[in-house]
């Protein structure tokens, strides 16, 4: 389906194009690692999110939060048993982009040394339907079991240098 809805109209967009348009919401790489982490990985906190192991700064962290939000890939919850605390959930617009972040995930492992065993990945490919369908059936029971082992690390042969 295709809406020719208008976007912000203060924002000046640099095309009408559809790619550039995403891109200019979601493209940055922290934006996407939230929104992977949201859906995959189960988390729904700051704290989590600054865990995560990709070395985002708070600063970084709680901008992308904010502009995911603005643009509607998020919304905030204030957790019912601490007043305090924020849970941030992926909205319907956000969970639409599962198939995008389930090709990047397929891609990615196909093409480069990642920390996913390969035999995973080969059954995410095989099955994108069904690991779609798990991943709306999970956010729709706003069940944050995460949907994929940890990543570990892209390069495990290699050494850290001192």
């Amino acid at each position: 389906m295709c809406q020719n809805v208008g976007g912000n109209p203060k924002s000046k967009r640099r095309s009408g194009c559809p790619v550039s348009i995403s891109l200019e919401i979601f493209g940055d790489h922290w934006s996407l690692l939230i929104i992977r982490d949201l859906m995959v990985r189960g988390y729904k906190t700051f704290k989590e999110f600054q865990g995560s192991g990709e070395g985002i700064a708070t600063n970084i962290l709680a901008d992308r939060l904010r502009k995911l939000e603005g643009a509607k890939i998020i919304t905030a919850e204030v957790e019912e048993t601490d007043g305090r605390r924020v849970n941030y959930r992926l909205t319907e617009k956000g969970i639409d982009l599962a198939p995008v972040l389930l090709e990047l995930l397929i891609w990615g492992s196909r093409h480069e040394e990642t920390g996913i065993p390969c035999g995973f990945i080969a059954n995410m490919a095989k099955d994108r339907e069904g690991l779609l369908g798990e991943v709306r059936r999970r956010w729709r029971e706003r069940d944050s079991t995460p949907l994929m082992p940890n990543f570990g690390e892209a390069n495990p042969r290699k050494t850290k240098k001192r």
